[in-house]
């Protein structure tokens, strides 16, 4: 998913994508450990894709604390 699809999520949806990309990742690192996991990359991708949801969820949480004041 591309920077700009997800600044457009709202927090609500950030916070429900941040909990299903963790789920994923972990049923992939179980699958790599058992052997089964075909494409390694996609746990890089996995992860990435979750570092970026989890750096838009904590910019828009500074953002509602700097609104609210």
């Amino acid at each position: 998913m591309k920077t700009n699809e997800i600044r457009e999520f709202s927090l609500n949806d950030l916070r429900a994508r941040k909990l299903s990309l963790g789920e994923e990742a972990f049923h992939l690192r179980l699958q790599q450990q058992s052997g089964q996991l075909e494409k390694p990359s996609q746990l890089r991708a996995i992860r990435r894709e979750l570092a970026r949801v989890e750096t838009f969820i904590t910019l828009k949480n500074k953002t509602a604390v700097v609104a609210s004041k």
